[in-house]
């Protein structure tokens, strides 16, 4: 059976929403109950105030859950070490990829900057989540696709498909039209049956299932894939089939 894996989660608060179980114990313990086998997180610490300590703060939480958790590391353009920094820790167990927050850090998805980043992440054989935002000037989709373009061997992530439901469609196209891009599906405003029309348009290999835990209740995420009018082989692929696929020799399951 394929494993049911969520390729968007986080641990930790944050100041500007009310988290009411920030803790990975609570999260591994609901995802053992409904059926997920697994979900990457990056540590809110990481992607707000102190990248580095959040990233350690990631994982640890992959060690005390191991095959339950992994780990999306936090990569902020900003800092001049990054890249050495996270060389060192992209080889630790329970590490999917990196994570960006182009919004977060003010810095649009096609600066420069990144690029360092991004290089490291294709020479390792990592995946890369971005924070994905229609019309945002950091991370709208059609700048990740061109990221895409210039990383041809570096599957990426559009977090949230595009997040605005005005955007979702063309995010599909694009997703469609670049064989490294890909959506991810997360989000309080991509139903079941937007759900359905980005697997129609941009195909059920190019969708991956994604919460937003702990933000948003990982229930409500599964609960959209697996009510949605979608072949069974369909419903496999986005549920985990994808990610397993992309991330390879770094996802490892609890037993």
């Amino acid at each position: 059976m394929t494993p049911v894996i969520d390729a968007h989660g986080h641990v930790g608060g944050w100041a500007d929403f009310f988290v009411p179980e920030p803790g990975a114990a609570w999260l591994v313990d609901v995802n053992t109950e409904i059926g997920i086998d697994a979900v990457g997180v990056s540590h809110l610490v990481a992607v707000g105030r102190d990248v580095a300590a959040g990233n350690e703060l990631a994982l640890a939480e992959a060690a005390r859950h191991p095959g339950r958790i992994g780990v999306w590391l936090v990569a902020d353009p900003h800092h001049p070490d990054a890249a050495a920094r996270l060389r060192d820790q992209l080889d630790r167990p329970g590490v999917w990829g990196l994570k960006l927050h182009p919004d977060t850090h003010l810095c649009a998805a096609t600066d420069p900057r990144y690029e360092p980043l991004l290089e490291l992440a294709a020479a390792a054989g990592a995946t890369v989540l971005s924070h994905g935002q229609t019309r945002s000037p950091y991370s709208d989709p059609g700048d990740l696709a061109e990221l895409a373009r210039r990383h041809p061997t570096l599957p990426i992530l559009v977090g949230h498909a595009g997040l605005w439901q005005d955007g979702f469609d063309r995010a599909a196209r694009l997703a469609a039209a670049q064989p490294n891009l890909y959506l991810e599906i997360c989000g309080s405003r991509l139903t079941t049956r937007w759900l359905e029309r980005l697997v129609a348009t941009a195909g059920a290999d190019r969708v991956l299932f994604g919460t937003d835990a702990c933000f948003l209740d990982p229930r409500l995420g599964l609960g959209k894939v697996r009510l949605a009018r979608l072949s069974d082989a369909d419903r496999a692929l986005v549920l985990g089939g994808n990610a397993v696929r992309l991330l390879g020799r770094r996802l490892t399951l609890a037993s």
